[in-house]
């Protein structure tokens, strides 16, 4: 695509409906609603800003500035022509084009932030009057790309909030564990790539375990992330499992035991039998697993992951597998100690993972009964996977991006919407906005004077082609983990 066309269809005409002497319209990004969040998740982290204003930044200069005018706009021309059956009038993208920047000012709250829902993050307002068409005309690039990285991000801290709880109860001295407990498994689910990259990074500014590659890259470029960035085992699938035969599943255990003779190895176990491995295969392979320098994990991949992990029975001293469960087997075979909250750890060579169908829910339950057992909730690791990053909408929490304030003339309108069927979910902040911090939390103050407006927590991250202000990977990480 060699245009900005980039945003929805009815967009197209906006620059004529708005009031004759318009020169200004100001909008807002906010959260309105947790009502289709998942439990727990009752404030929204603010992350995505930086990414998503600097691929905006460089997709007009890629696509629209650093094009020739009579190219790009010729092209807009006979698209919009047809797409709307009328002689589309470009003058105002002509003109845009000449002014080889995009005249908006955009203000973020820090990212990293976790806030109430209802509380804006973002502020955009154009700064030429001649364009003040360009804020709402961003509007759909925008949300399309904004809610994804933070609702993921936001879901992601709700995950970590229950591993460190669970954690604190039973296996305090190893907290370090929670930034790799749950992992990114949602790539292949995703809504394409650029979806991946949007919600891995908002994992990724949580955890430290990702199997999302691209968020790598994103992240360097995106957030100045230097070192590890994030990071995964060596892991096998059930080709590798199936290429290895059914009849000698335990010679394909040995075989990546070789391969991999240190480190940590995850060997999906569930091809055919997970039962028959854990008891029949691992005792016969346990002095070669004990005797290798690193972990093998186990990882199932089908079933209820409560009851495959957990058992089907609450207590300890279950008869069958099934009744015990994953990390009570394990205990069995290997072993481990008993640490000083008296929970069970499992021997170092052996752990396990699952990672299908994880939900919070999951989550919580999966940790409380490891815990009703016995044992640390450090057992096991979760892989959260794309049921819980892209089964959501940009209604999860509620997301919009609402004008409030416009100046038609030289003077100052204080504009809302606030209609009468809605259940208040839709009514809108009113006038200018600023956000400002109470204690530990944000609240918002609506219809503000201009300068009240340039005060608060919001602060100028761009303007007029500019970035103003910028925050690393690592002062996101550092700020979301003071929210834990």
């Amino acid at each position: 695509m060699s245009n900005i066309l980039i945003t929805d269809g009815y967009k197209t005409g906006h620059h004529q409906q708005y009031p004759e002497g318009t020169e200004e319209v100001y909008s807002n990004w906010t959260p309105r609603s947790n009502t289709y969040a998942p439990k727990g998740c009752n404030k929204v982290v603010s992350f995505g800003q930086q990414y998503v204003i600097q691929w905006l930044h460089d997709y007009f200069q890629d696509h629209f500035f650093s094009k020739s005018k009579s190219e790009v706009c010729k092209e807009i021309k006979e698209e919009l022509s047809l797409y709307l059956g009328t002689d589309y009038d470009i003058t105002h993208l002509e003109q845009l084009h000449e002014l080889q920047y995009l005249p908006i000012r955009v203000k973020s709250l820090p990212e990293g932030v976790e806030v109430p829902i209802r509380i804006p993050m973002i502020t955009i307002v154009n700064t030429h009057k001649d364009f003040y068409w360009i804020t709402n005309f961003l509007e759909t690039i925008l949300s399309t790309m904004l809610w994804q990285p933070m609702t993921s991000a936001s879901i992601a801290l709700q995950y970590k909030r229950i591993f460190k709880h669970w954690a604190m109860l039973t296996d305090k001295d190893h907290i370090d564990f929670i930034d790799f407990q749950g992992h990114d498994f949602s790539m292949r689910g995703m809504g394409g790539l650029q979806s991946a990259l949007a919600s891995g990074m908002g994992h990724a500014s949580v955890f430290l375990g990702s199997d999302t590659l691209p968020v790598i890259r994103g992240l360097r470029t995106y957030y100045d992330a230097t070192g590890f960035v994030i990071g995964s085992v060596n892991a096998t699938e059930h080709s590798v499992m199936c290429a290895g035969t059914k009849d000698d599943e335990i010679g394909t255990f040995k075989t990546l035991m070789k391969t991999y003779p240190t480190g940590i190895l995850s060997v999906v176990s569930d091809t055919w039998d997970l039962w028959k491995v854990l008891t029949g295969y691992l005792p016969i392979l346990k002095d070669e697993i004990i005797r290798r320098d690193g972990k093998l994990v186990i990882r199932p991949d089908s079933g209820d992951p409560v009851t495959i992990i957990c058992g089907e029975n609450n207590h300890l001293g279950g008869i069958t597998p099934q009744e015990k469960g994953v990390v009570e087997l394990l205990w069995d075979v290997f072993g481990g100690t008993i640490n000083k909250q008296g929970f069970k750890i499992l021997n170092p060579h052996i752990g396990a993972i699952y990672g299908d169908s994880i939900t919070i829910e999951r989550a919580e339950e999966i940790c409380k009964r490891l815990h009703d057992k016995g044992f640390a909730s450090t057992s096991v690791v979760l892989g959260i996977g794309s049921f819980t990053y892209q089964f959501k909408t940009r209604d999860t929490f509620g997301f919009a991006m609402k004008a409030t304030s416009v100046v038609v003339n030289g003077k100052r309108r204080e504009i809302f919407k606030d209609p009468i069927t809605d259940n208040g979910v839709k009514k809108s902040a009113k006038g200018l906005l600023q956000v400002v911090k109470v204690g530990n939390t944000y609240e918002l103050r609506d219809q503000v004077s201009e300068q009240e407006e340039q005060e608060g927590e919001l602060k100028t991250i761009y303007e007029n082609g500019i970035f103003k202000r910028s925050i690393t990977l690592k002062e996101i990480r550092d700020r979301i983990n003071q929210f834990l």
